[in-house]
C-alpha cells in the first residue's frame, strides 16, 4: 500500500483499499469480548443470569441478532449456557485467555484449521497423560462434575451441550495441574470449535452431529475419556482423545451441512 501526496507536497494518507467494512460477526465478537471481560472483572458466580438480549442490545447499541451471536460465541467458550425461554447463564469463569492471537492466525489462514486441530490433540494428550500420572488414584471431582453436566446437557439445547463440552475438556486438561497448559489448550480449543460451529453462531442452524437423534453418539466419544481417567489407564486415555479428535475433524469437514 502506498500513500499519495497532498496539494502542498505533504504525504497523503495511506490507501486502505484492502480494509473491509466491519461485519456483524466482528461486532458480535466485540460484544462477546466485553461480556466475557465483565464476567471476569465482576467474578460472576455460576448460574448468574445475564440481562436479556433486549437489554444487552440496548446497552451495547447493537442489534439483537448481534447480541444473540455474541452469546452463542460465549457458549463455545464454555462461559455461558443459553436456556430457551429463560435466558443466558454463567457456567464457567475464564482465567487466562490468549484466544485473540490464535483466532487471528486462523482468520488469516483458514486452511490451517487442520494444523490447529492437531495442536489441540497434542495439548489434550499431554493434559490427559499428566492428569493420570499426577493423580492416578483420585482428584477427579471437577472432571466428574463436568462429565455429568455433559450427560445432562444431551438433548436439552445446542448451547448447553457446547458449553458443557468445552468445560469438560478444559477440566480434563486442568487436572494436569499446569495452568498455562490449560490456558493454551482452551484458547486453541475455542478457535477450532468456533470454526467448526461457525454456521450455528451466524444463523443458529443446528449442525447434523448435534441433533437430538444422535445424542448417544455424543456421549459415546466422551465416555471413554472419563473411564480411562477413572481407571488410570494412560494408553486408553490417549486412544480416546485421539478418537474424539478424529470425530471432530469429520465435523469440521462437513460443518456447512445442516443434515
Amino acid at each position: 500500500m502506498k500513500s499519495g501526496t497532498t496539494g502542498r507536497g505533504r504525504p497523503g494518507p495511506v490507501d486502505l483499499g484492502p480494509v473491509r467494512p466491519v461485519t456483524v460477526s466482528r461486532l458480535s465478537e466485540l460484544v462477546a469480548e466485553q461480556i466475557r471481560d465483565f464476567i471476569v472483572s465482576e467474578d460472576l458466580a455460576e448460574n448468574i443470569r445475564l440481562p436479556s438480549e433486549r437489554d444487552l442490545a440496548a446497552r451495547f447499541g447493537a442489534s439483537r441478532p448481534t447480541v444473540s451471536q455474541a452469546l452463542r460465541t460465549l457458549s463455545l467458550m464454555g462461559l455461558v449456557e443459553i436456556r430457551p425461554g429463560s435466558g443466558a447463564y454463567v457456567v464457567h469463569r475464564p482465567d487466562r485467555i490468549i484466544t485473540a492471537s490464535v483466532s487471528l492466525m486462523l482468520d488469516l489462514d483458514r486452511e490451517s484449521v487442520a494444523d490447529l486441530a492437531e495442536l489441540r490433540l497434542w495439548l489434550e494428550s499431554i493434559g490427559v497423560q499428566e492428569a493420570i500420572r499426577r493423580e492416578p488414584a483420585g482428584g477427579l471431582d471437577e472432571v466428574r462434575v463436568a462429565f455429568n453436566r455433559l450427560k445432562e446437557s444431551v438433548g436439552s439445547s445446542t448451547s448447553a451441550w457446547i458449553a458443557a463440552d468445552t468445560v469438560f475438556h478444559a477440566a480434563v486438561v486442568r487436572r494436569s495441574g499446569n495452568p498455562f497448559l490449560t490456558s493454551i489448550y482452551e484458547s486453541v480449543h475455542l478457535a477450532v470449535i468456533r470454526y467448526e460451529h461457525d454456521p450455528w453462531i451466524q444463523t443458529e442452524r443446528v449442525p447434523a452431529w448435534l441433533k437430538p437423534n444422535v445424542a448417544g453418539k455424543l456421549i459415546a466419544i466422551h465416555e471413554p475419556i472419563m473411564n480411562a481417567l477413572e481407571e488410570g489407564d494412560e494408553e486408553a486415555a490417549l486412544a480416546a482423545v485421539r478418537h474424539h479428535h478424529e470425530v471432530m475433524m469429520e465435523h469440521v469437514k462437513r460443518r456447512h451441512s445442516p443434515r
